[in-house]
């Protein structure tokens, strides 16, 4: 019996999976787990209270995407076994790290990756001053490159660090801050250390200027559309989620992306509740419901998404320029991750 002129054939529709980091985790994993290494050899002090504090910020894991970057931007440039990108991404780390106890601190965080944040759990003046002793190990471990260009990167991306947790300061609790400042401060805060992480990759394989900028301009895509995805979590995810309370960017009078769209659609009542709490930072009973009300009338989230799907276009169109594999198509896969987040 021959076959039919109408033979049934599959229809249904192919689900693409779910973008996540693992294939960029499997593929630097070796590497990073020399990092780990790095990492506990240089928390060693004689003062107890330092590497008993640094110990519960490694335990509390993360995705430790930033060195994922150096990892895998040295390799898409053709970098082989060397030491010195294993080092770097171990310094990426520290000052990340450093970052987040200095910002749990100003931010008076309770949780951090869901679980006790460091200051909650050992105070202040020790989370301060045990980032300003992993920020000096960063660069004791960046001195053994040899590389001027790397610490004139990662020196200025800490500086850029600093001046945006300051920025971001001055335009809390001012419903008056533009989309533009908004995205100046998340550049800075944020941003800045992806595009370090990524471009010092390409500077330790010794490719041309315009391949240590494609990487640049990488990790500060990618980082921007990072942070304007936690910015949208904070006011939809659930706390499991999130690894921070549901909130604390409002409580805080954080004016973030989704806010100030919110705001500028608002109407003159929406607008004295938004200054009332962020200004002001007078609350009552359900406010933040009624924040997340007025940010999905307006479409906030949904606008503050496409922003993060527009940067990180932009990223992935960075990478056009590099050879195809499997380290750049994971790299794509890990913008994709990101701005794919649940919300």
């Amino acid at each position: 019996m021959g076959k039919s002129e109408y033979s049934v054939t599959n229809t249904a529709p192919q689900t693409k999976p779910q973008p996540s980091l693992d294939s960029l985790v499997n593929l630097v994993d070796a590497d990073m787990k020399r990092v780990n290494q790095v990492i506990i050899d240089n928390m060693h002090s004689e003062v107890a209270l330092i590497p008993q504090l640094a110990s519960h910020l490694v335990a509390a894991g993360g995705k430790r995407m930033r060195p994922m970057l150096t990892l895998a931007s040295a390799r898409l440039c053709g970098y082989g076994d060397g030491p010195d990108a294993v080092d770097l991404a171990a310094c990426v780390e520290f000052i990340h790290t450093a970052t987040l106890l200095h910002d749990d601190v100003v931010d008076e965080s309770q949780l951090r990756r869901g679980q006790a944040s460091a200051n909650a759990l050992f105070g202040n003046e020790a989370s301060v001053l045990v980032g300003d002793f992993l920020f000096a190990r960063a660069f004791v471990v960046m001195v053994k490159t040899g590389s001027l260009r790397v610490l004139d990167i990662l020196a200025q991306a800490s500086a850029v660090i600093a001046e945006g947790e300051v920025l971001q300061l001055a335009t809390a609790n001012d419903m008056g801050t533009s989309e533009e400042a908004y995205l100046e401060v998340i550049t800075a805060k944020t941003a800045a250390l992806f595009g370090a992480a990524s471009q010092i990759g390409a500077v330790i394989a010794k490719r041309s200027a315009e391949d240590e900028e494609a990487l640049r301009l990488y990790g500060i895509y990618l980082g921007t559309a990072f942070q304007l995805i936690d910015d949208v979590l904070d006011y939809s995810a659930h706390q499991a989620t999130l690894g921070k309370t549901v909130g604390d960017d409002f409580r805080d009078g954080k004016v973030t992306l989704p806010v100030i769209i919110s705001y500028a659609k608002g109407d003159d009542t929406e607008k004295a509740f938004w200054r009332r709490c962020m200004e002001d930072q007078n609350f009552e009973d359900g406010d933040l419901d009624r924040a997340q009300t007025l940010i999905r009338k307006h479409d906030a989230l949904t606008a503050s998404m496409d922003r993060a799907r527009d940067y990180g276009q932009m990223a992935i169109d960075t990478l056009t320029r590099f050879d195809d594999g499997p380290i750049k198509d994971s790299m794509i896969e890990a913008v994709e991750f990101c701005i794919s987040r649940p919300y």
